[in-house]
């Protein structure tokens, strides 16, 4: 005889649901619209539907192992149709950064990332604190005088001095991400055994995230598709930028700053294109039609707008260094640097972490035997 499966209902999980915004999960009636005009949603395994109901009940111990939670791009196709407004493309938002929370490593940092409503001013100026302290211990905080007119930051900040802190800081945040993942693939697992090795399903879950394809089958937010790929792509290019220019300087012996011609310049210059077009496309959409681009909360807009400003004193602190004052084009890079690293250690914890879980999803998607569906 089959055993009978236990439900844990969660009152808690219901009232974060309803504070974070995931209130108008309670007018939802079952009708099944959502999951019939969701062009994502696989055929033996249908959503938002069930997680509508599991929110409404607060299983969330379900929704924290259900792939689909991940696998809803929030295209919000279900809101723009749904007969009782009970918006499931925002509800599922939620959700995810319910999940994101639940299991973060350690859980305090993700608490505090998931209250970035009134956390945001600690997750923006410690880091731009710790730089100016950093800055001002080590004997680097100002402008020298003398500087020649084709200058470099490194002569204001030793690289020695950024490794000293992004390595760490690198190390830290692959650490609680590892840990984090290891968790959900846990869970994933205990829904049923794979057909596939994790290797074996990369491929394809690769591919599918390095093309959006099935973001293009979305239909009222069809437009966020160019802005997640630009994004995606223009951190690539930084990120790939970053690594040849620490090859050019201890390897090549290159002289900073790189003429604008030069190959590795252009790859950055490009990756900081693909950024502002990027950001640019999901701002516009945010501030558009909110029944397309979904309700914003603050967990969402607080990762947004690190982006933006990130991108912007990127831009701003090199084209500051061609053309302004050096006092000012040191501030600027002051405060790049500080919110480059709060991207950095709220990874884990913030909607960048979407990377990672949706990722681990699609995985599991393709080499799954367990009926994503099951109970």
């Amino acid at each position: 005889m089959a055993a009978i499966p236990t439900l844990l209902p969660s009152e808690e999980f219901r009232e974060a649901l309803r504070r974070r915004g995931g209130e108008a999960a309670a007018r939802c009636y079952q009708c099944a619209t959502c999951s019939g005009v969701c062009e994502l949603a696989r055929d033996e395994a249908p959503f938002p539907r069930r997680l509508m109901l599991w929110a409404q009940w607060g299983l969330a111990e379900r929704l924290a192992a259900d792939p689909a939670v991940w696998l809803c791009h929030q295209c919000n196709d279900c809101t723009a149709r749904c007969p009782r407004d009970a918006k499931p493309g925002d509800v599922v938002q939620v959700i995810r950064a319910l999940v994101i929370e639940k299991l973060a490593f350690p859980g305090f940092l993700g608490r505090v990332v998931g209250a970035a409503r009134t956390t945001w001013p600690l997750l923006v100026g410690l880091p731009i604190a710790f730089w100016i302290a950093l800055l001002a211990v080590t004997g680097h905080f100002g402008v020298p005088a003398g500087l020649p007119q084709n200058w470099a930051y490194e002569q204001l900040v030793p690289h020695l001095l950024i490794y000293s802190v992004f390595f760490p800081a690198a190390a830290w945040t692959l650490l609680a991400a590892w840990v984090s993942g290891r968790r959900f693939w846990g869970l994933l697992a205990a829904r049923g055994p794979r057909k596939k090795s994790f290797v074996a399903g990369l491929w394809p879950a690769g591919r599918e995230i390095a093309t959006h394809t099935r973001f293009a089958s979305c239909g009222e937010a069809k437009p966020r598709r160019l802005g997640h790929l630009s994004l995606m792509w223009g951190f690539v290019g930084a990120a790939v930028t970053s690594g040849l220019l620490i090859v050019g300087i201890y390897i090549q012996h290159l002289a900073m700053p790189l003429a604008l011609t030069h190959p590795y310049k252009l790859l950055g210059n490009v990756s900081a294109v693909l950024l502002v077009v990027g950001a640019g496309v999901l701002v516009a959409n945010r501030l558009g039609d909110t029944l397309k681009a979904g309700a914003a909360t603050a967990f969402d807009t607080y990762f947004l707008a690190i982006v933006v400003l990130v991108i912007v004193t990127g831009v701003l602190a090199e084209v500051a260094r061609l053309g302004l004052s050096p006092e000012f084009a040191f501030g600027t890079y002051i405060v790049h640097l500080g919110l480059v690293l709060s991207l950095f250690l709220t990874f884990p914890y913030s909607k960048f972490a979407h990377l990672l879980y949706r990722s681990l999803a699609m995985v599991h998607e393709g080499g799954s035997e367990a009926e994503t569906a099951r109970p």
